[in-house]
Order: C-alpha cells, then structure tokens, then sequence
C-alpha cells in the first residue's frame, strides 16, 4: 500500500510560525466529496471492508489489559476483535467468534477471566493463545484438531503504548502506513519516539458519543479555519490557530505557545513539567498529527493526548481520548482538571460542529459536496485517500 501526504508542505518549517503558503492549486476553491458520501449506509459499508477492515487500527491502550486474562471487545469495521493478555503477558487478537456455531464469544465490552475464554452458547472453551481446550463430549471426537478449531487470528502490533490491529490475510506495512505517518508529520520518527508515549499513565479517559460521519471529524481535526470562530480558549494559548492554518499544514511545525501561557491548560496556568526526553525545539509547542484512518495524536510539553475513532454508523462514531501523563503526576494525586479541561472543550466545540454539519450532507444543496479553502486544500489529499481506498487502487 502507498501512503498519500497529509501536509501541504514538503519541508520542514522553521522554528517561527510559518508564513502563508501558496494555494495548492491554481482556483482558491477546491471541492470535497459530495454529500451522499458522509450519508449512504452502502459508502459506509464499502468503507468499513476497505479501510477499517484492511489497515492498521489503534484499538487498545495497552496497559488496559494489565494482568493475564484480561480482555476487551472493539469494533474493527463489521467484526467484533477480541483482544486479551495471554498467560506469557502477551497481548494476543482474535475474531470474537465461537468456532463452533459462531456465536459472540465474550458479550462484555471488558472483562477478566482466570484461565479460559469459554463460549455461553455450548461452552466451548479456549485458552488465552486461542487454541480449543475444552468442549463438551470432545474426548469423544479425537479427529479435532485444536489448534486448527481455534479462534481465528488477528494481527496485533504495539506502538505508543496502544495495540493495532489488523484484519487483513495480508496486513501493509507497520512501518510505512503507521509510523510512517509520523514521519510525514514530523519529519522523523524520533520526534515523536522522544515523548515516550508507552511509558506514560492515563490520567483522564473520556468518551463522546458523536452524530456525525468520521470523515467529518477527521476533516475537522485537520484544519483550523475555524479554530477563530469556535475555539477561544485554544485560540489564547495558541494564538498562530486564530490565522486559521493548523499545525498539520505544515511538515515538522508546532505551534508555539502564547507568551503569558505558561502550560497548555484552559487558564493558562503551568502545567507538570517537561517531559525529561524532548527537545528544547519541543518546548512550548503543540503537535497533531493523524494517523489513517482513525487516531489523532496531540503532543504537548508535558503530556500527550490520543484520540480513537470508532466508526459505528455513517452517521455514528465513538472518540475514546485518553490525557497521558508521568506516572509519578497521576500517582502523586495532581489535579489535572485545567490541563484536561482545555482539550474537553475543544473536544466538545469540534463535535458539536461536526454533528451541526451532519443532517446537511442529505441536502439537496450538498449533492455535489462544498469547497475548500486555500488553508484547507491539504484535506483534499484525505479525500483523494479515500477515493482511492475504495477503488482499490490501493490494494
């Protein structure tokens, strides 16, 4: 598979706010994709068997699934993912599918079990490496081979303290499709590897229940025209957002805190010190970055900020967002609320935005879609994504 450049830019910025950039394209109106495409239960099914069921997608915070036996359900395009600890303390993802009449194997959305993983329909049990251990009147049915009758495997990756799944027989390069998007963003790999993401603790876990089509809220993310217009209270710790070019613009740019915030909070109060292991040129910058086709990543100074989609329905998606921090803030007991508070409410504001945005996508004046202006023009490389994604032609 080959990876589409999220940015407008081609080389890194400067350490100062970037300067205007030329239009993309030669008209300052460039058009998106028309509105059945955030509306039709059939795109949204295409969409789910050729992107969600074929990438890489960040389904679990590791550390979620502490001790052996522990497990947690997500929805992965159509199927259900089970994914689970092994005894060795392994993480391991399998199809939520009994292998006997397919009935749903774990109906809990999280859970711990001592040994085994057994089916409530007619107990066929399985052991945390998914292979068939028990079933009733098996010893009478010595033909059965019980790796082969065990649940089916799904590919699971680490990164940033989270597990990546993925569907596909033949799964595309970690590498390149996920942390090559890091790359594409920042520059490197290491500007990120230095926020020692895994080694952080969650802090704040909250969960929105959005009415709108994920394209949309990716859209959102990725531009900031309308930071000016909906975000005041991120607009004052960032003020270069008020000119309407997202950091994502720009390859390797953050934007740079204002003079009198003295941490990335609501009030602009300090926040927990530095992370020990990022650059002075990190310092009093905020990063974002997207990762196809569902995870952002928000990198400030002292904690990082991960945002997980869930596509439910074309007009339905669950944003699991987890605050990270040092283990030794959360243990000490430090009040985190303005540091979470400030991305709350930009939380709140964007998906408000986006489910205000929904109902009219089935607008006879949305048929053809809506345009994008020249400080949007890098979403039509997401919209071109997309297209191409179901064409296959990135098969």
């Amino acid at each position: 598979m080959t990876t589409t450049p999220w940015s407008a830019a081609t080389t890194p910025a400067g350490p100062d706010a970037p300067a205007e950039p030329a239009p993309t394209s030669a008209t300052s109106l460039i058009t998106t994709l028309p509105g059945p495409s955030y509306t039709d239960p059939d795109v949204f099914r295409q969409e789910q068997e050729k992107i969600f069921e074929r990438l890489w997608f960040c389904a679990v915070r590791s550390a979620d699934l502490e001790k052996p036996g522990a497990f947690r359900t997500v929805q992965v395009g159509r199927e259900s993912v089970l994914i689970t600890r092994n005894r060795a303390g392994r993480l391991r993802a399998f199809l939520n599918i009994c292998r006997h009449r397919g009935a749903q194997l774990c109906t809990e959305e999280a859970g711990e079990v001592r040994r085994n993983l057994q089916c409530p329909y007619h107990a066929w049990t399985y052991d945390l490496d998914g292979r068939l251990v028990a079933a009733p009147n098996l010893q009478r049915m010595p033909d059965i081979d019980r790796t082969e009758r065990g649940l089916v495997h799904v590919e699971l990756r680490e990164w940033l303290g989270y597990a990546w799944v993925c569907l596909a027989d033949e799964p595309p390069s970690f590498e390149e499709t996920v942390i090559g998007a890091a790359v594409e963003r920042l520059g490197d790999a290491a500007s990120i590897d230095r926020y020692r993401t895994e080694g952080l603790a969650l802090g704040k876990r909250i969960t929105y229940d959005v009415r709108a089509n994920w394209k949309l809220i990716i859209e959102n993310f990725m531009e900031c025209y309308h930071c000016a217009t909906i975000h005041p209270e991120l607009t004052e710790v960032l003020p270069e957002f008020a000119d309407g070019f997202a950091a994502q613009y720009y390859v390797g740019h953050g934007a740079q805190f204002a003079e009198e915030a003295e941490g990335f909070t609501v009030d602009g109060r300090g926040g927990f010190g530095r992370l020990p292991e990022i650059e002075d040129t990190q310092d009093r910058r905020y990063y974002a970055m997207t990762v196809r086709p569902q995870v952002f990543v928000n990198l400030v100074p002292d904690h990082v900020i991960v945002h997980r989609m869930f596509p439910m329905a074309a007009d339905r998606t669950v944003v699991e967002c987890d605050w990270l921090y040092l283990p030794e803030v959360v243990d000490s007991g430090a009040d985190l609320s303005t540091s979470v508070e400030l991305f709350h409410r930009v939380n709140a504001q964007d998906f408000d935005a986006c489910e205000r945005t929904q109902p009219a996508m089935d607008s006879r004046a949305y048929r053809n879609g809506g345009v994008l202006v020249p400080s949007e023009h890098h979403i039509g490389a997401f919209h071109q994504w997309v297209t191409e994604c179901l064409e296959d032609k990135h098969a």
